[in-house]
Protein backbone atom coordinates (compact mmCIF):
# COMPACT_ATOMS: atom_id res chain seq x y z
CA UNK A 1 0.00 0.00 0.00
CA UNK A 2 1.16 3.53 -0.73
CA UNK A 3 2.13 4.72 2.75
CA UNK A 4 2.09 8.36 1.66
CA UNK A 5 -1.63 8.07 1.00
CA UNK A 6 -2.61 6.15 4.11
CA UNK A 7 -5.25 8.12 6.05
CA UNK A 8 -4.48 9.27 9.55
CA UNK A 9 -6.61 7.55 12.18
CA UNK A 10 -7.72 9.17 15.39
CA UNK A 11 -6.20 7.34 18.37
CA UNK A 12 -5.79 10.25 20.73
CA UNK A 13 -7.78 9.81 23.87
CA UNK A 14 -5.92 11.76 26.55
CA UNK A 15 -7.89 14.51 28.20
CA UNK A 16 -5.50 17.42 27.50
CA UNK A 17 -5.60 16.90 23.74
CA UNK A 18 -9.37 16.83 23.62
CA UNK A 19 -9.61 19.94 25.79
CA UNK A 20 -7.32 21.82 23.40
CA UNK A 21 -9.23 20.55 20.37
CA UNK A 22 -12.60 21.55 21.82
CA UNK A 23 -11.15 24.97 22.69
CA UNK A 24 -10.00 25.26 19.07
CA UNK A 25 -13.50 24.31 17.90
CA UNK A 26 -15.08 26.93 20.16
CA UNK A 27 -12.79 29.66 18.83
CA UNK A 28 -13.72 28.80 15.26
CA UNK A 29 -17.39 28.68 16.23
CA UNK A 30 -17.13 32.21 17.64
CA UNK A 31 -15.75 33.47 14.33
CA UNK A 32 -17.83 31.41 11.90
CA UNK A 33 -21.23 32.08 13.45
CA UNK A 34 -20.79 35.72 12.39
CA UNK A 35 -20.15 34.88 8.71
CA UNK A 36 -23.79 34.60 7.54
CA UNK A 37 -25.26 36.89 10.21
CA UNK A 38 -23.00 39.93 10.35
CA UNK A 39 -23.52 40.92 6.68
CA UNK A 40 -27.29 40.83 7.24
CA UNK A 41 -26.87 43.14 10.23
CA UNK A 42 -24.52 45.46 8.34
CA UNK A 43 -26.79 45.73 5.31
CA UNK A 44 -30.13 45.96 7.13
CA UNK A 45 -29.50 47.79 10.40
CA UNK A 46 -26.12 49.48 10.01
CA UNK A 47 -27.04 50.73 6.51
CA UNK A 48 -23.72 49.62 5.02
CA UNK A 49 -23.34 49.43 1.26
CA UNK A 50 -22.34 46.04 -0.21
CA UNK A 51 -18.79 47.38 -0.75
CA UNK A 52 -18.53 48.50 2.89
CA UNK A 53 -19.94 45.14 3.99
CA UNK A 54 -17.28 43.35 1.93
CA UNK A 55 -14.56 45.52 3.45
CA UNK A 56 -15.84 44.76 6.94
CA UNK A 57 -15.79 41.01 6.32
CA UNK A 58 -12.44 41.15 4.57
CA UNK A 59 -10.67 43.11 7.31
CA UNK A 60 -10.82 40.01 9.47
CA UNK A 61 -8.38 38.38 7.01
CA UNK A 62 -6.08 41.40 7.11
CA UNK A 63 -5.99 41.28 10.89
CA UNK A 64 -4.78 37.66 10.84
CA UNK A 65 -1.29 38.85 9.89
CA UNK A 66 -0.97 41.67 12.41
CA UNK A 67 0.42 39.68 15.36
CA UNK A 68 1.77 36.60 13.57
CA UNK A 69 5.38 37.84 13.28
CA UNK A 70 5.47 38.24 17.09
CA UNK A 71 4.06 34.76 17.82
CA UNK A 72 7.41 32.96 18.21
CA UNK A 73 8.80 35.67 20.50
CA UNK A 74 5.69 35.76 22.68
CA UNK A 75 5.43 32.00 23.25
CA UNK A 76 9.14 31.77 24.08
CA UNK A 77 9.34 34.88 26.23
CA UNK A 78 6.14 34.24 28.20
CA UNK A 79 4.08 31.23 29.19
CA UNK A 80 2.65 29.93 25.93
CA UNK A 81 -0.77 29.11 27.41
CA UNK A 82 -1.04 32.64 28.84
CA UNK A 83 -0.32 34.12 25.40
CA UNK A 84 -3.17 32.07 23.99
CA UNK A 85 -5.48 33.03 26.85
CA UNK A 86 -4.75 36.74 26.42
CA UNK A 87 -5.38 36.49 22.68
CA UNK A 88 -8.76 34.87 23.33
CA UNK A 89 -9.60 37.54 25.90
CA UNK A 90 -8.74 40.06 23.19
CA UNK A 91 -11.26 38.32 20.91
CA UNK A 92 -13.86 38.57 23.67
CA UNK A 93 -13.22 42.28 24.22
CA UNK A 94 -13.45 43.02 20.49
CA UNK A 95 -16.79 41.20 20.42
CA UNK A 96 -17.81 43.36 23.38
CA UNK A 97 -17.07 46.39 21.20
CA UNK A 98 -19.35 44.96 18.52
CA UNK A 99 -22.09 44.42 21.11
CA UNK A 100 -21.73 48.04 22.24
CA UNK A 101 -21.89 49.29 18.63
CA UNK A 102 -25.07 47.27 18.05
CA UNK A 103 -26.73 48.89 21.07
CA UNK A 104 -26.07 52.39 19.74
CA UNK A 105 -28.71 54.18 17.67
CA UNK A 106 -26.25 54.94 14.87
CA UNK A 107 -23.67 52.35 13.90
CA UNK A 108 -20.24 53.93 13.41
CA UNK A 109 -18.54 52.37 10.40
CA UNK A 110 -15.01 53.00 11.64
CA UNK A 111 -15.86 51.16 14.88
CA UNK A 112 -17.07 48.13 12.92
CA UNK A 113 -13.95 48.14 10.74
CA UNK A 114 -11.73 48.41 13.82
CA UNK A 115 -13.58 45.57 15.52
CA UNK A 116 -13.18 43.24 12.53
CA UNK A 117 -9.46 43.98 12.28
CA UNK A 118 -8.87 43.48 16.03
CA UNK A 119 -10.98 40.33 16.06
CA UNK A 120 -8.96 38.90 13.18
CA UNK A 121 -5.65 39.84 14.83
CA UNK A 122 -6.54 38.19 18.15
CA UNK A 123 -8.10 35.18 16.43
CA UNK A 124 -5.00 34.69 14.28
CA UNK A 125 -2.66 34.80 17.29
CA UNK A 126 -4.90 32.49 19.33
CA UNK A 127 -5.05 29.98 16.48
CA UNK A 128 -1.28 30.09 15.94
CA UNK A 129 -0.61 29.47 19.63
CA UNK A 130 -3.16 26.66 19.78
CA UNK A 131 -2.29 24.83 16.57
CA UNK A 132 1.46 25.46 16.44
CA UNK A 133 2.23 25.04 20.14
CA UNK A 134 -0.42 23.97 22.65
CA UNK A 135 -2.05 21.10 20.72
CA UNK A 136 1.37 19.79 19.68
CA UNK A 137 2.68 20.05 23.27
CA UNK A 138 -0.20 17.95 24.61
CA UNK A 139 0.68 15.07 22.25
CA UNK A 140 3.47 12.53 22.16
CA UNK A 141 5.99 13.03 19.37
CA UNK A 142 4.79 9.96 17.43
CA UNK A 143 1.17 11.18 17.61
CA UNK A 144 1.61 14.77 16.49
CA UNK A 145 0.50 14.25 12.89
CA UNK A 146 -2.64 12.58 14.20
CA UNK A 147 -3.12 15.46 16.62
CA UNK A 148 -2.87 18.04 13.83
CA UNK A 149 -5.19 16.02 11.60
CA UNK A 150 -7.82 15.49 14.32
CA UNK A 151 -7.85 19.04 15.66
CA UNK A 152 -8.18 20.39 12.10
CA UNK A 153 -11.42 18.46 11.73
CA UNK A 154 -12.79 20.26 14.79
CA UNK A 155 -12.16 23.55 12.97
CA UNK A 156 -13.68 22.20 9.76
CA UNK A 157 -16.92 21.16 11.40
CA UNK A 158 -17.14 24.61 12.99
CA UNK A 159 -17.40 26.02 9.45
CA UNK A 160 -20.82 24.35 9.25
CA UNK A 161 -21.92 24.36 12.90
CA UNK A 162 -20.98 28.01 13.47
CA UNK A 163 -23.26 29.43 10.76
CA UNK A 164 -26.06 27.07 11.83
CA UNK A 165 -25.86 28.37 15.40
CA UNK A 166 -25.53 31.98 14.23
CA UNK A 167 -28.55 31.82 11.93
CA UNK A 168 -30.76 30.08 14.51
CA UNK A 169 -29.90 32.55 17.27
CA UNK A 170 -30.26 35.53 14.90
CA UNK A 171 -33.67 34.35 13.72
CA UNK A 172 -35.10 33.94 17.23
CA UNK A 173 -33.20 36.42 19.40
CA UNK A 174 -31.44 38.98 17.19
CA UNK A 175 -27.89 39.99 16.36
CA UNK A 176 -26.92 41.08 19.87
CA UNK A 177 -27.61 37.54 21.11
CA UNK A 178 -25.37 36.12 18.38
CA UNK A 179 -22.55 38.32 19.64
CA UNK A 180 -23.16 37.18 23.22
CA UNK A 181 -23.08 33.51 22.20
CA UNK A 182 -19.86 34.16 20.30
CA UNK A 183 -18.39 35.74 23.43
CA UNK A 184 -19.54 32.75 25.49
CA UNK A 185 -17.67 30.42 23.12
CA UNK A 186 -14.48 32.41 23.68
CA UNK A 187 -14.88 32.34 27.46
CA UNK A 188 -15.52 28.58 27.41
CA UNK A 189 -12.29 28.14 25.43
CA UNK A 190 -10.47 30.20 28.09
CA UNK A 191 -11.71 27.82 30.80
CA UNK A 192 -10.64 24.71 28.87
CA UNK A 193 -7.15 26.02 28.19
CA UNK A 194 -6.74 27.25 31.77
CA UNK A 195 -7.48 23.73 33.08
CA UNK A 196 -4.44 22.27 31.28
CA UNK A 197 -1.05 22.70 32.94
CA UNK A 198 1.80 23.82 30.68
CA UNK A 199 5.20 24.06 32.41
CA UNK A 200 7.22 27.20 31.79
CA UNK A 201 10.11 26.79 29.37
CA UNK A 202 13.25 28.85 29.63
CA UNK A 203 13.39 31.06 26.51
CA UNK A 204 16.23 30.57 24.06
CA UNK A 205 18.98 33.15 23.90
CA UNK A 206 18.63 36.05 21.47
CA UNK A 207 15.00 35.42 20.59
CA UNK A 208 14.00 37.71 17.73
CA UNK A 209 10.92 39.83 18.27
CA UNK A 210 9.96 39.54 14.60
CA UNK A 211 10.20 36.11 13.03
CA UNK A 212 8.55 33.81 10.49
CA UNK A 213 8.82 30.95 12.99
CA UNK A 214 5.36 29.64 14.02
CA UNK A 215 3.88 32.11 11.52
CA UNK A 216 4.77 31.60 7.86
CA UNK A 217 6.46 28.71 6.02
CA UNK A 218 8.17 30.15 2.91
CA UNK A 219 8.65 26.76 1.24
CA UNK A 220 4.89 26.22 1.41
CA UNK A 221 3.98 29.32 -0.61
CA UNK A 222 2.67 27.39 -3.62
CA UNK A 223 0.46 25.23 -1.40
CA UNK A 224 -0.69 28.42 0.34
CA UNK A 225 -1.81 29.87 -3.00
CA UNK A 226 -3.56 26.67 -4.04
CA UNK A 227 -5.46 26.33 -0.76
CA UNK A 228 -6.34 30.04 -0.85
CA UNK A 229 -8.02 29.62 -4.26
CA UNK A 230 -10.12 26.77 -2.89
CA UNK A 231 -11.33 28.54 0.25
CA UNK A 232 -11.88 31.81 -1.65
CA UNK A 233 -14.39 29.88 -3.74
CA UNK A 234 -16.04 28.61 -0.56
CA UNK A 235 -16.15 32.13 0.89
CA UNK A 236 -17.86 33.43 -2.23
CA UNK A 237 -20.46 30.67 -2.11
CA UNK A 238 -21.11 31.43 1.56
CA UNK A 239 -22.30 34.92 0.59
CA UNK A 240 -25.28 33.23 -1.10
CA UNK A 241 -25.91 30.60 1.61
CA UNK A 242 -28.30 32.13 4.13
CA UNK A 243 -30.18 29.07 5.43
CA UNK A 244 -29.23 26.77 8.26
CA UNK A 245 -30.19 23.77 6.11
CA UNK A 246 -27.44 24.61 3.65
CA UNK A 247 -24.80 24.36 6.35
CA UNK A 248 -26.37 21.27 7.89
CA UNK A 249 -26.08 19.46 4.56
CA UNK A 250 -22.54 20.78 4.15
CA UNK A 251 -21.71 19.17 7.50
CA UNK A 252 -23.01 15.91 6.07
CA UNK A 253 -20.48 16.36 3.28
CA UNK A 254 -17.73 16.69 5.89
CA UNK A 255 -18.77 13.34 7.40
CA UNK A 256 -18.66 11.76 3.95
CA UNK A 257 -15.16 13.20 3.46
CA UNK A 258 -13.96 11.39 6.60
CA UNK A 259 -15.45 8.12 5.33
CA UNK A 260 -13.99 8.65 1.87
CA UNK A 261 -10.50 9.15 3.29
CA UNK A 262 -10.88 6.02 5.37
CA UNK A 263 -12.34 3.66 2.77
CA UNK A 264 -11.98 5.14 -0.74
CA UNK A 265 -8.58 6.82 -1.08
CA UNK A 266 -6.04 4.67 0.86
CA UNK A 267 -5.21 2.61 -2.25
CA UNK A 268 -5.67 5.43 -4.76
CA UNK A 269 -3.02 7.56 -6.43
CA UNK A 270 -1.80 10.36 -4.15
CA UNK A 271 -3.08 13.24 -6.30
CA UNK A 272 -6.56 11.71 -6.65
CA UNK A 273 -7.86 13.24 -3.42
CA UNK A 274 -7.23 16.88 -4.33
CA UNK A 275 -8.34 16.40 -7.96
CA UNK A 276 -11.55 14.65 -6.86
CA UNK A 277 -12.23 17.35 -4.26
CA UNK A 278 -11.82 20.15 -6.79
CA UNK A 279 -14.13 18.39 -9.27
CA UNK A 280 -16.76 18.08 -6.53
CA UNK A 281 -16.35 21.77 -5.66
CA UNK A 282 -16.79 22.73 -9.32
CA UNK A 283 -19.91 20.55 -9.50
CA UNK A 284 -21.28 22.34 -6.44
CA UNK A 285 -20.86 25.71 -8.18
CA UNK A 286 -22.45 24.44 -11.39
CA UNK A 287 -25.49 23.18 -9.49
CA UNK A 288 -25.98 26.64 -7.98
CA UNK A 289 -25.79 28.15 -11.46
CA UNK A 290 -28.39 25.76 -12.87
CA UNK A 291 -30.80 25.87 -9.88
CA UNK A 292 -33.33 23.44 -11.34
CA UNK A 293 -35.17 21.50 -8.68
CA UNK A 294 -35.03 21.49 -4.91
CA UNK A 295 -33.11 18.19 -4.84
CA UNK A 296 -30.18 19.78 -6.67
CA UNK A 297 -30.04 22.60 -4.13
CA UNK A 298 -29.39 19.97 -1.44
CA UNK A 299 -26.67 18.26 -3.48
CA UNK A 300 -24.64 21.46 -3.89
CA UNK A 301 -23.69 21.93 -0.20
CA UNK A 302 -23.13 18.18 0.13
CA UNK A 303 -20.62 18.27 -2.72
CA UNK A 304 -18.99 21.40 -1.29
CA UNK A 305 -18.54 19.83 2.15
CA UNK A 306 -17.24 16.59 0.67
CA UNK A 307 -14.84 18.33 -1.70
CA UNK A 308 -13.46 20.87 0.78
CA UNK A 309 -13.17 18.22 3.50
CA UNK A 310 -11.06 15.99 1.24
CA UNK A 311 -8.88 18.84 -0.04
CA UNK A 312 -8.35 20.40 3.39
CA UNK A 313 -7.24 17.14 5.02
CA UNK A 314 -4.77 16.30 2.25
CA UNK A 315 -3.30 19.81 2.06
CA UNK A 316 -2.82 19.85 5.83
CA UNK A 317 -0.65 16.73 5.55
CA UNK A 318 1.17 18.26 2.57
CA UNK A 319 2.09 21.30 4.66
CA UNK A 320 3.44 19.01 7.39
CA UNK A 321 5.52 17.02 4.89
CA UNK A 322 7.00 20.22 3.46
CA UNK A 323 8.19 21.41 6.88
CA UNK A 324 11.72 20.77 8.07
CA UNK A 325 12.80 19.77 11.57
CA UNK A 326 11.07 21.88 14.26
CA UNK A 327 8.84 23.56 11.64
CA UNK A 328 5.69 21.51 12.26
CA UNK A 329 4.08 24.36 14.20
CA UNK A 330 4.88 26.82 11.43
CA UNK A 331 3.25 24.51 8.89
CA UNK A 332 0.05 24.49 10.98
CA UNK A 333 -0.04 28.28 11.14
CA UNK A 334 0.57 28.45 7.39
CA UNK A 335 -2.34 26.09 6.72
CA UNK A 336 -4.62 28.13 9.00
CA UNK A 337 -3.63 31.36 7.25
CA UNK A 338 -4.29 29.91 3.79
CA UNK A 339 -7.72 28.67 4.93
CA UNK A 340 -8.85 31.84 6.69
CA UNK A 341 -7.33 34.26 4.16
CA UNK A 342 -9.14 32.51 1.32
CA UNK A 343 -12.47 32.65 3.16
CA UNK A 344 -11.99 36.37 3.88
CA UNK A 345 -11.10 37.14 0.26
CA UNK A 346 -14.13 35.19 -0.93
CA UNK A 347 -16.45 37.06 1.43
CA UNK A 348 -14.93 40.41 0.40
CA UNK A 349 -15.28 39.74 -3.33
CA UNK A 350 -18.74 38.21 -2.95
CA UNK A 351 -20.20 41.21 -1.14
CA UNK A 352 -18.15 44.09 -2.56
CA UNK A 353 -18.32 43.21 -6.26
CA UNK A 354 -20.84 40.41 -6.88
CA UNK A 355 -23.65 41.12 -4.42
CA UNK A 356 -27.07 40.16 -5.89
CA UNK A 357 -25.39 38.87 -9.06
CA UNK A 358 -25.34 35.13 -8.40
CA UNK A 359 -24.55 34.11 -11.96
CA UNK A 360 -21.43 36.28 -12.15
CA UNK A 361 -20.40 35.06 -8.70
CA UNK A 362 -20.66 31.46 -9.85
CA UNK A 363 -18.65 32.22 -12.99
CA UNK A 364 -15.85 33.75 -10.91
CA UNK A 365 -16.02 30.81 -8.48
CA UNK A 366 -15.71 28.37 -11.39
CA UNK A 367 -12.70 30.26 -12.73
CA UNK A 368 -11.01 30.09 -9.31
CA UNK A 369 -11.76 26.37 -9.00
CA UNK A 370 -10.45 25.70 -12.51
CA UNK A 371 -7.31 27.70 -11.72
CA UNK A 372 -6.79 25.68 -8.52
CA UNK A 373 -7.27 22.41 -10.40
CA UNK A 374 -4.90 23.37 -13.22
CA UNK A 375 -2.28 24.71 -10.83
CA UNK A 376 -2.34 21.56 -8.70
CA UNK A 377 -2.57 18.98 -11.48
CA UNK A 378 0.06 20.43 -13.80
CA UNK A 379 2.54 21.98 -11.37
CA UNK A 380 2.06 21.79 -7.62
CA UNK A 381 1.77 18.03 -7.24
CA UNK A 382 5.08 17.38 -9.00
CA UNK A 383 6.65 20.30 -7.16
CA UNK A 384 5.48 18.90 -3.82
CA UNK A 385 6.86 15.42 -4.53
CA UNK A 386 10.29 16.87 -5.28
CA UNK A 387 10.35 19.30 -2.31
CA UNK A 388 8.78 17.39 0.59
CA UNK A 389 11.00 16.73 3.60
CA UNK A 390 9.11 13.92 5.37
Amino acid sequence: MNTQNTPVHIRLWHREFWQMSVANWLLNMSAYMLIPVMPLWLLLKADFTPVETGIGMGLFGVGLYALGPFCSYLVQRYRRNMVGLLAIIGMTLSLGLLYYVDRETTVRKEAVFLQRFLFGACFGLAQMVLTSTLIIDTSESFQRTEANYSSAWFSRFALALGPIAGLLVYRHYGFDSVVLVSMACCLAAVVLIHLVHFPFRTPADNVKKLSLDRFFLPQGSWLFLNMLLVTATVGMLMTTALTDWYYAIMMGGFFLAILAQRFVFPEAELKSEVVSGLILLAASVLIIMVQKGEALSYISPLFMGLGVGIIGSRFLLFFIKLSRHCQRGTSQSMFMLSWETGLSIGLFVGYAFLYNDQRSLCVVALVLTAAALGLYNFFIHRWFISHKNR
